[in-house]
């Protein structure tokens, strides 16, 4: 685990470094053609993935490096900490959630409406866990890993301010089971949501608006969601107001409100949530 960490502080250091080393030389490089690398840092208040609340109250860095192949097909690079370094369960929910997460994306967009993406996520736990296994290349039910194919639906092609996704657990640690919690089978969990979004007086200020629904959650993967019903998990309005420092360097400050819907909801930490956070992207 010791390793591991120091890989997660790596990953960390160099896009810091990349963002703001390059940041330095912005007037020089102003003239040349977009790179295929683009570099973002997100500092958060804390983490809210689909109406899920992993690691808790805690802040978080989460940076992300994604590199163009070409102008249709990109993979990526995410990752998630909260520098807590107590179990995420620990101490019946109370006090530290340390929480870290790393995934791999690509992405191919097949027109400027219709794209898709496949998500590979990786959460090992902070500290060993008894029954749990951090391995890397493990899919199976005492995983954590899992794969998300998703397809997005940009109907701004058509001058209709609306994105529409459809996500499904293709992978991975997303098993359901009988009765008697034996004969794990994959679940194929499915996530859908739309997406709204407008600017506001002359692009100064970006407001997007969000529902997002988990279809059948048999395996409870969304573990603030209802387990027997299609659950209203992610209903969010977010602002965003960007500074642009030059035709490469914006830094984006959004306050993001979500609501977690689920009847059933068993998220220790409520079902109200208001998030701040600033971003500084490099590409």
């Amino acid at each position: 685990m010791v390793a591991q960490r120091r890989f997660y502080i790596l990953v960390f250091v160099f896009c810091v470094v990349s963002v703001f080393g390059q940041t330095a030389e912005l007037d020089t490089i102003s003239s040349k053609p977009k790179s295929k690398f683009e570099y973002n840092l997100d500092l958060a208040s804390r983490y809210l993935w689909r109406g899920q609340s992993w690691g808790g109250d805690y802040a978080v860095a989460q940076p992300t490096i994604d590199y163009h192949w070409t102008d249709k097909f990109s993979v990526g690079f995410w990752a998630t900490t909260n520098f807590e370094s107590r179990y995420f369960y620990s101490d019946e929910m109370t006090g530290p959630r340390g929480y870290q997460e790393i995934d791999f994306n690509i992405k191919y967009e097949f027109t400027p409406w219709l794209s898709v993406e496949l998500w590979d996520y990786y959460w090992p736990t902070v500290s060993k866990v008894e029954g749990v296994d951090n391995s890397f290349f493990n899919y199976g039910p005492d995983s954590v890993k899992t794969v998300d194919a998703t397809l997005i639906f940009d109907l701004n092609h058509f001058k209709v301010p609306l994105e529409l996704t459809l996500s499904t657990l293709v992978a991975g640690c997303d098993y359901r089971y009988n009765a008697q919690g034996e004969n794990p089978k994959q679940n194929f969990t499915t996530y859908v949501e739309a997406l709204y979004s407008r600017d506001f007086w002359s692009e100064y200020l970006n407001v997007e608006a969000a529902i997002g629904a988990v279809l059948n959650n048999q395996a409870e993967y969304y573990t603030a969601g209802d387990y027997n019903k299609v659950t209203l998990v992610n209903l969010s309005l977010k602002a965003t107001h960007e500074w642009s420092l030059s035709e490469r360097f914006t830094i984006p400050l959004w306050l993001n409100y979500i609501h977690n819907a689920a009847d059933a909801n068993t998220e220790a930490f409520g079902r109200n949530f208001l998030i701040a956070g600033i971003s500084f992207n490099y590409q």
